[in-house]
């Protein structure tokens, strides 16, 4: 258990510093075998994901109740209703980078590229905006998401998941770079007549 806490503050660490969340933005969770069922660490609440340390992790079961002292993040019910759903993830991220937010909160929506996974749809899913925190944003998320590893938050910002933390890391971190690749093309492609 220890092993997958340090994971989450580490993971949180490098989010923080790669500039993918900001001050009290984001979360992370990650699954593991508990004595008799999964457990889930996450995140804890309006804190920043910046040198968070062991105490700060909260440890909740599938229900959502309290294994440990903390209050999870307020989007513990997102991450619960996906592993509820989904038995292959075993790590979620959900970020609030810059380019792949500035194109949640546009009509414009993120090409799939190639480098991560086959490409079965020409872009990313996405859902419409439910306050976030909600259950509303939960179910509709953890529907959405279906066999899908990435979802695009209307207006709030992308969650990735994987079947481990390190790989929905390393797919939060592709997403906007993609974005980023794909708004610069969008800014070159609108200046060709100016050059």
């Amino acid at each position: 258990m220890e092993k997958n806490i340090e994971e989450i503050i580490n993971v949180s660490d490098y989010l923080y510093k790669n500039k993918l969340v900001a001050g009290k933005a984001g979360n992370v969770s990650a699954r593991f075998k508990g004595e008799d069922d999964d457990v889930i660490a996450i995140t804890p609440t309006l804190k920043s994901l910046y040198e968070l340390n062991e105490e700060d992790i909260v440890l909740v079961d599938l229900e959502g109740n309290l294994l440990t002292k903390g209050k999870p993040s307020s989007e513990v019910d997102l991450h619960l209703e996906i592993y509820k759903k989904r038995s292959d993830v075993n790590g979620i991220v959900h970020t609030h980078s810059p380019y792949a937010t500035g194109f949640a909160f546009s009509s414009k929506r993120i090409k799939r590229h190639e480098g991560f996974g086959a490409i079965n749809t020409p872009f990313l899913e996405d859902i419409e905006y439910e306050a976030p925190g909600s259950m509303k944003l939960a179910k509709s998320a953890s529907k959405a998401i279906g066999d899908e590893d990435v979802l695009i938050l209307k207006q709030h910002g992308v969650l990735c998941v994987g079947d481990s933390l390190k790989e929905a890391t390393l797919l939060a971190t592709f997403v906007e770079e993609t974005a980023k690749t794909q708004f610069i093309t969008y800014m070159l492609n609108s200046t060709e007549d100016l050059i």
